[in-house]
């Protein structure tokens, strides 16, 4: 019969070491946010190494995709991963690529006990890597911190599960939804704060995608312009159904520093596909829907195949409206800034032929930060 002093200690202990594990996790996940943007078509994964309550080993995914989190972590720990408690924000994988499985890097390593977030649903994996561990005597605790890991890897987890990436529409509008005036004046909209953390949300996404008539009216660089984040610029995506986009614009002269692709319907213009793919941009034909641009399910399928995991639309009203009516919009960062243009400003969306509000996206506000005197809410989908 246990004491009722002995059941009282053993609770404290469980929830103590809860408390850790929580703790712990935390600072994982936090590590994993590092890759997003840099590690597609691979999942952003974090990894810290606890022996006796301090941390031996840490490491996230690398540029690229390799080496893993885990490998990262036990190379820095080196001999003090022996025992120690692993921290992982994804099961770790179980298959062998250009890497050996980091499943058996733990087992070698001696680690005693793995403690991760969620379960990796790739094929390949999908609980493998957690009956590798166990089967070698290790303890596997998982499913801690897992709506956090799911939203880190929300992008991951879409491409997997549909083929296509986690789409986010950011817009910079005044308090009554315009971008720009009647004439097409928008610059400034926001204030510099809103801008430097618009281009952070840049540096964290995979590709960003504007329309053509955007990359024919501002002649974007589509870059990341923060101090040490330069080399964080996404892939460039324009979507052009005629190829109208000039070769002396910045998207296509720069082409072969930063990667620009050009989605077009197919059936395009031959001598102007051969002028961008002679500059570096790289056309990618796909299926027109009825009005003969292309279509937006085979766009993002399209992303999809070439490993794009998370898109940031920056514009405009049309491509943001076809992209909302598709129903291809996962999250929005509404940038908002303290000024009236008036009903005959340009809007962030355009029409998409709602004729109910039970028809239209609806979204929950995920959260909200003060910048300077401009507000940014995110929101993500619901329905």
């Amino acid at each position: 019969m246990i004491s009722r002093t002995s059941w009282a200690s053993s609770l404290v202990l469980k929830q103590a070491t809860e408390s850790s594990d929580d703790h712990y996790m935390a600072i994982a996940l936090s590590l994993a946010r590092r890759g997003l943007g840099r590690v597609w078509p691979n999942p952003a994964v974090g990894c810290v190494l606890v022996r006796d309550y301090r941390v031996v080993g840490r490491g996230w995914t690398q540029p690229g995709g390799r080496p893993h989190a885990e490998t990262e972590a036990l190379a820095r720990a080196g001999d003090a991963a022996k025992g120690a408690d692993a921290y992982v924000t994804l099961e770790p994988c179980s298959h062998s690529g250009r890497t050996p499985p980091c499943a058996e890097a733990l087992i070698a390593a001696g680690v005693g006990r793995v403690v991760s977030a969620m379960e990796d649903p790739d094929p390949r994996v999908s609980g493998n890597g957690h009956d590798r561990l166990r089967a070698a005597g290790i303890d596997v605790i998982h499913n801690v911190g897992a709506e956090t890991a799911k939203r880190v890897n929300a992008g991951f987890l879409m491409r997997l599960g549909t083929g296509r990436p986690m789409v986010a529409l950011k817009t910079a509008t005044s308090l009554d939804g315009r971008i720009a005036t009647a004439a097409g004046e928008s610059q400034w909209i926001t204030n510099d704060r809103s801008r430097a953390r618009g281009h952070l949300l840049r540096a964290t996404y995979d590709a960003i995608m504007v329309g053509v008539e955007t990359a024919l009216a501002d002649d974007p660089s589509l870059n990341v312009r923060l101090p040490g984040l330069e080399d964080r610029s996404p892939v460039r995506v324009v979507v052009d159904s005629r190829l109208r986009l000039p070769t002396a614009s910045r998207l296509v002269a720069g082409a072969r520093a930063q990667p620009s692709w050009v989605v077009t319907a197919k059936g395009a213009d031959a001598d102007r596909r051969q002028a961008l793919t002679t500059a570096g941009v790289d056309v990618i034909e796909v299926d027109a829907g009825g009005d003969g641009r292309p279509d937006p399910s085979a766009v993002m399928a399209a992303l999809g195949r070439r490993g794009v995991t998370r898109l940031l639309v920056e514009g405009g009203a049309n491509l943001s409206a076809s992209l909302m009516a598709a129903g291809l919009i996962d999250k929005v960062y509404c940038f908002r800034a303290g000024m009236v243009i008036g009903g005959d400003g340009r809007p962030a969306v355009d029409g998409f032929g709602l004729k109910t509000l039970n028809q239209a996206p609806r979204f929950q506000r995920l959260g909200i930060e003060q910048l300077d005197g401009d507000i940014l809410e995110i929101w993500q989908r619901t329905n």
